[in-house]
């Protein structure tokens, strides 16, 4: 969809939204269902509303974990949990399983599965997969810990290390451009 229909629909729901809003309440609640529902189809922000559901639902399992179980929600120390005997390791795996789920229940929901496009081959996703546990193993702790967690945080070690998380992925870029 182009740039200005899409701005056209955006404008034309918030709108009707908003005139929604000064009648009567059912017309309102009724309105705000059917703005929704096109939305959600992708009709309206469509490339928003999976990112912004995204970033919520990280948001609320990190809030979760820290205040129910006093952990971070950092990927590599709960895959690092599994391996360890206890209770804990239940709680990891069930955080895990959940973003494993996440897909499917994406593609329940939506009515598609996630658009992804990768242009590596398996040799080189294997070894970036290598280069970043070992990323994580010398920066104790990914980018789900120090970037999600820590930041909200203000951890001094986490803003340390979401910086250059950022700047060796900016060098990457540009030296992998500058390659092809």
């Amino acid at each position: 969809m182009n740039n200005y229909r899409s701005k056209t629909i955006r404008q034309g729901l918030f709108r009707r939204f908003r005139s929604a809003t000064t009648s009567h309440p059912a017309a309102a609640a009724a309105a705000r269902v059917a703005i929704l529902r096109v939305a959600i189809r992708g009709r309206a922000m469509g490339t928003y509303l999976p990112a912004l559901a995204g970033g919520l639902l990280i948001g609320l399992s990190a809030t979760l974990l820290l205040l129910l179980n006093g952990r971070i929600a950092g990927i590599s120390g709960l895959v690092a949990g599994l391996g360890r005997p206890g209770a804990r390791r239940w709680t990891d795996a069930a955080f895990l399983l959940g973003l494993a789920l996440g897909p499917p229940l994406f593609a329940l929901l939506a009515g598609q599965w996630p658009q992804m496009r990768i242009a590596a081959g398996l040799p080189v996703l294997a070894l970036a997969g290598l280069l970043v546990g070992f990323g994580t193993r010398l920066g104790s702790g990914c980018t789900s810990g120090h970037g999600v967690c820590g930041l909200a945080r203000l951890s001094p070690r986490s803003i340390v290390a979401v910086l250059v998380f950022l700047a060796t992925g900016m060098l990457t870029v540009a030296a992998v451009r500058g390659l092809a």
